[in-house]
């Protein structure tokens, strides 16, 4: 859905692109958040893994009476496989994705095969598949990002359940552009909170302007209407231990 002139309609040309018609245009201005690659991202949440789960007994513990499942490998490719056994059935997905500060974050320029991308980057092929550091000055500082983001967005919230909610964290950097795509792929009226998570470390001072104590965790449901948080109880050792005393002190001269 998108905004028009006449009120809330259906987005064509979005509509279009994820059934594969190539003959979409950017003709028409709508409001929303852009970028190049976009398009790919989401063909690239709808395209089929080419991967497979494979169990490791040797390696797990509990084998025949464990009731946990931890899966080891590109998280992609995983969300694509869990979609068939697990689609609509998650209550809560929590992720810490990449915060992109511009230094070590390093995404391909070939999206065509996600795991042989994934391999390359990590120097466990031969394969010429280009790769590229992301930094402000390549033009591609935020769309790297976004493009790595929107399919895995889009598939974690095929995942949820009616009552779920998924919880992100993420520094400065690309809040701005995370609630974007947030409200485009969940709605935003299923936003539910921007917490701040206030860092027990004490913040480094060797920022340029000003040293920052703390991220965000972004709070999405998959309905507003049905989700519900559920509070733990506070203790006195809770009270205790986040519990924060200030000292202010009259300084003269």
């Amino acid at each position: 859905m998108t905004e028009g002139a006449n009120g809330s309609a259906i987005n064509v040309d979005v509509l279009k692109a994820l059934v594969g018609d190539q003959t979409v245009t950017d003709a028409d201005e709508k409001y929303g958040l852009n970028w190049h690659g976009k398009k790919k991202a989401r063909q690239i949440a709808l395209t089929p893994s080419t991967g497979t789960l494979r169990p490791c007994p040797e390696e797990s513990v509990d084998w025949e009476t464990t009731q946990n499942l931890m899966i080891e490998g590109d998280n992609l490719e995983v969300l694509k496989l869990l979609q068939k056994s697990y689609a609509g059935k998650v209550k809560l997905i929590y992720i810490d994705p990449p915060y992109n500060t511009g230094k070590d974050f390093v995404y391909p320029d070939n999206f065509q095969d996600s795991i042989k991308n994934y391999l390359d980057i990590t120097g466990q092929t031969d394969s010429g598949t280009k790769t590229s550091t992301n930094t402000e000055s390549s033009g591609r500082f935020h769309t790297d990002w976004l493009n790595m983001m929107y399919p895995r967005l889009k598939l974690s919230q095929a995942l949820l359940a009616d009552d779920g909610a998924i919880f992100i964290s993420i520094a400065d950097h690309e809040i701005h552009n995370l609630r974007h795509v947030m409200d485009e792929i969940f709605g935003p009226e299923n936003f539910i909170a921007n917490v701040i998570w206030h860092k027990m470390d004490s913040p480094k001072n060797s920022a340029v302007h000003l040293s920052e104590d703390h991220d965000y965790v972004v709070i999405y449901a998959k309905n507003s209407d049905i989700w519900r948080p559920c509070p733990l109880p506070r203790t006195e050792e809770m009270v205790a231990r986040y519990k924060i005393q200030i000292t202010t002190r009259v300084v003269h001269g």
